[in-house]
């Protein structure tokens, strides 16, 4: 059979006799190879001849009747490409995860550090979902540029720039676990977009508390309310404590000795993960013998009325219903105005009765002690402050 300038799908099929039969000029250096078979008749494979790093080398593209013609000749122009784009064609593309499947691999690797139960993993993900999912999802980690994240953070940058922080820092944090996996080289989400967004005021917004004066004209009306007992008594308790939301909602009474008046608040609980004391006032314990009456399975100090744990948002609805003029948070700042207005006890006393943590670390490393008694006495003060006649200013 005559060989042709260039190879046809009639001859491909037919040719008998071994050899090498070359796709002619503009076949990419593809050609046809005919070897005899050890238990007889004919192979029939496929390879390419190129030059890759100054040397001659042979890529076999597939075995015939598998591999056609037509598409020996589009494996032949890819490698080409390939390789004029200074890639191997030899080593296989690899898969590069998406956007969305490199978020959930960075969540996972994230939670290990986030307490149990918080709400951590929940903003993630509706930060994620209601921002950057729908234009960044399904690209992949390795093709996002920095004009992609900045598409996401313009529309939110000036007027919504606590939320616009945090989704970028969660975007920079799924490109950092791209750069570690090797799918890319730098963070899209880094610094030179920082310099290309627009400066914005870092003013802070603080939570919305009441002047230490009408807080106890406040528990009183919480208390006047018709309202289901335990948001009454957790916010009083809360309020006592000058403890966090979370803190008070979701107490145990296994966490309570009252024998000696503490309340030990385990790390997993704590924003600063570390197990907090609190000095229980008189005040306090009978909020929690009222409590009592409401005990159920639960084991919870404040259980909501179906049995569960009280909502994340309960208190500050109430707050809010009760037209209050604060927010349960709130209530940690009217009393460390108070604490450093009306008393003498001293600063850091005061800041350790909040858990807040030294930003000293060397002064954090050599203290050994909460002060506890200290800040017992200081707790007794604050709650007869609430309760006698110097504490309403109404």
């Amino acid at each position: 059979m005559k060989r042709p300038n260039r190879l046809s799908t009639t001859f491909v099929n037919k040719i008998s006799r071994p050899g090498r039969y070359g796709d002619g000029r503009g076949g990419f250096g593809l050609s046809l190879l005919v070897k005899p078979k050890r238990a007889g008749g004919l192979s029939k494979t496929w390879s390419q001849r190129v030059m890759l790093s100054g040397r001659a080398l042979n890529i076999g593209l597939g075995a015939y009747p598998i591999v056609t013609l037509a598409e020996a000749r589009e494996r032949a122009l890819n490698n080409r490409r390939a390789i004029a784009k200074g890639e191997d064609p030899r080593r296989k593309p690899r898969f590069v995860p998406t956007f969305a499947d490199a978020l959930e691999e960075t969540i996972r690797i994230q939670s290990q550090a986030w307490k149990e139960g918080g709400k951590s993993e929940r903003q993630w993900r509706s930060s994620m979902r209601n921002y950057a999912l729908s234009q960044l999802g399904k690209l992949p980690v390795d093709s996002i540029e920095p004009r992609d994240v900045m598409n996401v953070l313009l529309p939110i940058w000036s007027t919504k720039p606590e939320s616009a922080r945090r989704i970028r820092q969660r975007i920079g944090a799924v490109m950092k676990w791209a750069v570690a996996q090797g799918y890319r080289t730098d963070n899209p989400a880094g610094d030179a977009l920082g310099a290309a967004l627009p400066k914005i005021s870092n003013a802070q917004t603080h939570y919305r508390a009441l002047p230490y004066g009408q807080v106890a004209a406040a528990l009183h009306k919480a208390r006047a309310a018709n309202a289901y007992p335990a948001k009454v008594l957790c916010l009083e308790f809360l309020t006592l404590c000058a403890v966090r939301n979370s803190e008070a909602r979701l107490a145990l009474w296994d966490e309570v000795d009252e024998e000696s008046a503490t309340w030990t608040i385990p790390a997993g609980r704590m924003k600063a993960n570390r197990e907090h004391r609190v000095p229980l006032s008189s005040r306090a314990l009978e909020v929690l013998a009222q409590a009592r009456e409401l005990r159920d399975h639960t084991g919870y100090l404040f259980p909501s009325s179906r049995g569960r744990p009280m909502g994340e948002n309960t208190l500050a609805r109430f707050c809010r219903e009760l037209n209050l003029g604060c927010v349960p948070h709130g209530m940690r700042s009217s009393f460390r105005d108070w604490s450093a207005e009306c008393t003498d006890a001293p600063r850091e006393v005061c800041e350790i009765a909040l858990a807040h943590v030294n930003s000293d670390r060397v002064e954090r490393a050599y203290r050994r002690t909460d002060l506890f008694e200290r800040r017992r006495t200081l707790m007794e003060q604050w709650a007869l402050f609430l309760n006698g006649p110097a504490g309403a200013d109404s």
